[in-house]
């Protein structure tokens, strides 16, 4: 079963999440790499390229310009062919979620989600409204459906004199396009990091992600574990950083689950179709992972046994933000994005958004 919470735990994980603080990023301070957005109480700039550690900023998702390790961060999807990138804004208010730039969500903010499960592994899920009145004559115009998962931090740092999550992300996706469609994601620390130049530490938590799909609609939730090791002495160049998402499981979008291998190994059921792969997914181990500001990013990859031989099977990219004192804690939150050819239907591409929230405990 998908670990749901009673009604009375969502409300109270609904106001523990920042109500009345936006999370938001206006396009006016936007970059293609990099930085602060001045939110922190202190000033520091420690002279660092923010290039260092990636060769170029270049890789860096569009959001804070100029990052220092002492400022708050936020990145957002790019836009993109795929139509993904659209999302800008969002807020929670009132146990309700904001969504800005898409077309036809509705009127009003995502209520708790109501054809399926309102959380997904611990994290909240929104959907958005099935109609909306036409001003004029009062008849129904019919809704794209789009369903959020947020996700933010047990802890809270002070920003600027206000108290707000250390870290959060947002996702948004749709079931209603016959390609992946439009959405987007975002995802912040607030505050700084402290990254100690000795040490290895290990990071576990939650993940919940969205599948949609190329060649046919619908959509597909997903959940699973989330590991993030860093080695902050080595690689020479930037930290390295090794992660995995292990034991996934996948429900349709009413809450059933999907029967699912998680080996490594395709297989079938008794009327001979193909069951859905959701193997183990690692990143690759590259020299070229962090930046001293606290980012992460690079590729991950997952793998399949078919009649023996080994094939790949998703591919995609990592990318989050370390927060807090990693000498003594801390933690990481971030997205996933993966594509891979779905098992179960001809030419048809699956792409899987999802977020992490993980803790050195």
């Amino acid at each position: 079963m998908i670990r749901l919470l009673s009604a009375t735990a969502l409300l109270a994980l609904l106001a523990a999440c920042g109500d009345g603080q936006p999370f938001e990023f206006e396009d006016t301070a936007v970059t293609d790499g990099g930085g602060s957005n001045g939110g922190n109480d202190g000033d520091g700039d420690d002279g660092v390229d923010p290039g260092d550690g990636f060769g170029s900023s270049e890789r860096l998702l569009p959001g804070t310009p100029d990052p220092e390790p002492d400022r708050s961060i936020v990145r957002f999807e790019p836009e993109s062919e795929d139509a993904g990138g659209f999302v800008r804004r969002v807020a929670l208010r009132s146990g309700r979620l904001e969504v800005d730039n898409l077309a036809f969500d509705g009127t009003e903010p995502y209520d708790p989600a109501r054809r399926g499960p309102s959380t997904l592994n611990g994290f909240a899920v929104f959907q958005s409204a099935n109609s909306v009145d036409d001003s004029a004559t009062g008849s129904d115009i019919d809704q794209i459906d789009y369903r959020a998962i947020y996700g933010e931090s047990r802890n809270t740092v002070r920003v600027a004199g206000e108290r707000l999550p250390q870290t959060r992300f947002t996702i948004v996706r749709s079931a209603d396009f016959r390609g992946y469609g439009f959405g987007g994601f975002l995802y912040e620390r607030n505050g700084g990091v402290e990254i100690p130049e000795t040490g290895q530490a290990a990071f576990r938590g939650d993940y919940a992600g969205l599948r949609v799909f190329d060649g046919i609609g619908g959509q597909e939730l997903t959940t699973g574990d989330m590991e993030i090791l860093v080695d902050f002495a080595d690689f020479n160049a930037s930290d390295g950083v090794r992660g995995t998402l292990s034991n996934r499981r996948a429900f349709y979008a009413n809450g059933r689950e999907i029967e699912v291998t998680t080996d490594g190994t395709r297989q079938t059921d008794l009327s001979d179709r193909a069951i859905l792969d959701l193997p183990t997914a690692r990143f690759v181990l590259s020299n070229a992972a962090s930046t001293p500001n606290g980012e992460i990013i690079g590729t991950l990859t997952s793998s399949v046994l078919v009649d023996g031989r080994a094939e790949d099977y998703e591919s995609g990219e990592y990318y989050g933000v370390l927060s807090g004192d990693l000498g003594r804690g801390g933690e990481v939150t971030g997205v996933l994005v993966m594509e891979s050819d779905d098992p179960r239907f001809e030419g048809v591409t699956a792409q899987e958004t999802g977020g992490f929230t993980a803790y050195r405990d």
